[in-house]
């Protein structure tokens, strides 16, 4: 049902990548989507979220996670908010217990960060307009506010879209090439002319390693390349679906 990562193996600390298997969806959704911006059934992703809740020992209600937007936009989780109030950002940051925080993905890399000795930690969404924008540094700062040290941070990089699976263009490239010259490393020769292929986890370590995170683990799992555990939004885009699921990516402080 979820994933764990050794680094998060933490007292007072529960955390899931949760994979799509486990809950009670069926057909393009099954079976644990947690993705309210689907078309699923309402019913259904309530109850995959229910069940992923509990997975990181919080109730429904105190299970949080917000519109994304591709955006460096960091909230700080101090209450819950109802699902229709969800605000628009792409982390989220907290030091209150029993209150899970998680971002969506299929496919765009999720970094869930924790700080053991302040008892602060973070959920990041990290696609490739996230990660060029700094949303990984947007939350170390965001978490250093709230009293973490950021020399003491653990990032873990989640199960994500691997480089072998993950061909760009030349306006991405062009862009990344602009904005951020050093990333010029994580992009490989493509079969088509003036296309490459990106290494978005590496690039993503690498701004969490520059924003001073010393401990940085990466699970090096591929959401295309293994259908039976992961979504993929490219995955569905080649097969002409209709819809695909999302995965919730999730930490909550419990201690």
């Amino acid at each position: 049902m979820m994933i764990e990562a050794r680094s998060l193996a933490l007292d007072g600390i529960r955390h899931g990548f949760f994979t799509r298997q486990g809950g009670v969806s069926g057909g393009l959704y099954a079976s644990l989507n947690g993705g309210v911006g689907s078309n699923d059934d309402r019913a259904h992703v309530a109850e995959n979220r229910a069940r992923m809740a509990a997975a990181v020992g919080v109730e429904p209600g105190r299970f949080l996670t917000c519109v994304q937007i591709h955006s460096p936009r960091v909230m700080v989780a101090e209450t819950p908010w109802l699902p229709e109030a969800r605000p628009r950002a792409d982390a989220i940051v907290t030091r209150m217990r029993a209150l899970a925080i998680g971002i969506g993905t299929a496919d765009c890399g999720p970094v869930l960060l924790a700080e053991p000795d302040a008892h602060v930690i973070g959920a990041a969404h990290a696609g490739w307009r996230g990660a060029l924008a700094g949303v990984v540094e947007a939350a170390v700062d965001a978490m250093e506010r709230l009293g973490a040290e950021r020399g003491q941070i653990r990032a873990v990089i989640g199960p994500m879209i691997r480089q072998a699976n993950y061909e760009v263009g030349p306006d991405l490239i062009a862009r990344f090439d602009a904005e951020d010259p050093a990333s010029h490393r994580f992009f490989a020769p493509a079969a088509r002319d003036g296309h490459a292929m990106f290494d978005l986890a590496g690039y993503i370590g690498a701004r969490l390693t520059r924003a001073g995170i010393r401990h940085v683990e990466d699970v090096g799992l591929c959401t295309y390349a293994d259908a039976e555990r992961f979504y993929s939004f490219r995955r569905t885009t080649h097969r002409a679906e209709a819809d695909y699921g999302r995965h919730v990516n999730a930490i909550a402080l419990t201690g």
